[in-house]
């Protein structure tokens, strides 16, 4: 069996893990509101890679934490990331109707149930947080600030709005670096330090693991602009050349596809390089970390 085969087998196994716990999180589809919580669930269990959940799992991990403490912060951390998606969705941003090859939640539930499902998955992620920096302490609510930093209007938000404010007109690298930073790596970087802050990590090596997390971000969004132009719909989820459609600027469009493709490679090898600084064992990260820069969908 290959070095490769290897990896995908273990990074099937460990999201088939992460899944079931992550289903102890769901809401129970009960009550007056009981179709909220199946858009909300709906929404969750759609499919994904689960790249950041189980980034936060490995990171906490590398320095030694306990993973069931670590659980809720990897399960909070994929409701926000699945709220940003859902509300990407809507008709007044991107306006996509399949995502990983299903109706998307909008389009399954309506516009109006679309945005609740979107605010009820980040209020409840906020929730389960709160609840385990209660009770945990110091190194939880670390994490937990982290991660309403990270997602909130001076990260996700900030990059989703400039890259909004940008549709349709004429930008540079450094402006798409800025939206990319914060749209796509912010979470990324939220993933890897609030899992070592669970495990007492602080200080200097937070930030080793933020610097990471933004060459990590912006080598898998250039990698997101390229499968756009040239991936397979079928493993994508979605029609290509939606940001074309949406005349948004992208590395690809910006700089060529062979410019952006070695981008993607220079920011990965760097992320890899300071990886490498960090203690403990690190191969199953360091493999997760190489695919996303090889991945087809």
């Amino acid at each position: 069996m290959s070095q490769e085969k290897d990896f995908s087998v273990e990074y099937r196994e460990k999201v088939a893990t992460f899944n079931k716990e992550l289903a102890f999180f769901l809401c129970e589809e009960k009550g007056y509101e009981k179709t909220l919580y199946e858009a909300m669930n709906y929404s969750v269990l759609a499919g994904g890679k689960r790249l950041r959940p189980l980034l936060l799992l490995e990171s906490c991990k590398l320095f030694g934490g306990e993973e069931k403490k670590a659980l809720p912060f990897a399960a909070a951390l994929e409701l926000i990331h699945t709220y940003s998606l859902v509300h990407d969705d809507l008709p007044e941003m991107d306006n996509d109707q399949y995502r990983r090859g299903k109706l998307t939640t909008h389009a399954k539930y309506g516009q109006a149930l679309g945005v609740l499902a979107g605010d009820g998955l980040l209020n409840y992620a906020f929730e389960i947080l709160s609840e385990e920096a209660f009770k945990q302490g110091k190194s939880a609510t670390l994490a937990m600030s982290i991660l309403a930093k990270k997602a909130g209007i001076y990260g996700m938000i900030a990059g989703q709005a400039v890259d909004l404010f940008m549709t349709g007109k004429e930008t540079t690298p450094e402006i798409l670096d800025y939206i990319n930073e914060r749209k796509t790596a912010a979470l990324l970087e939220g993933a890897l330090m609030a899992g070592a802050a669970v495990a007492g990590a602080e200080g200097e090596t937070l930030v080793c693991l933020e610097k990471i997390g933004r060459y990590v971000g912006l080598a898998f969004q250039i990698q997101d602009d390229i499968l756009d132009v040239t991936g397979d719909e079928e493993k994508i989820g979605k029609p290509l050349h939606s940001d074309e459609r949406n005349d948004k600027r992208t590395y690809v469009s910006l700089i060529g596809m062979k410019q952006a493709t070695a981008q993607a490679v220079a920011y990965m090898e760097k992320a890899l390089a300071l990886l490498q600084t960090l203690p403990g064992e690190k191969e199953f990260l360091t493999k997760l970390l190489l695919s996303l820069t090889k991945r087809d969908s």
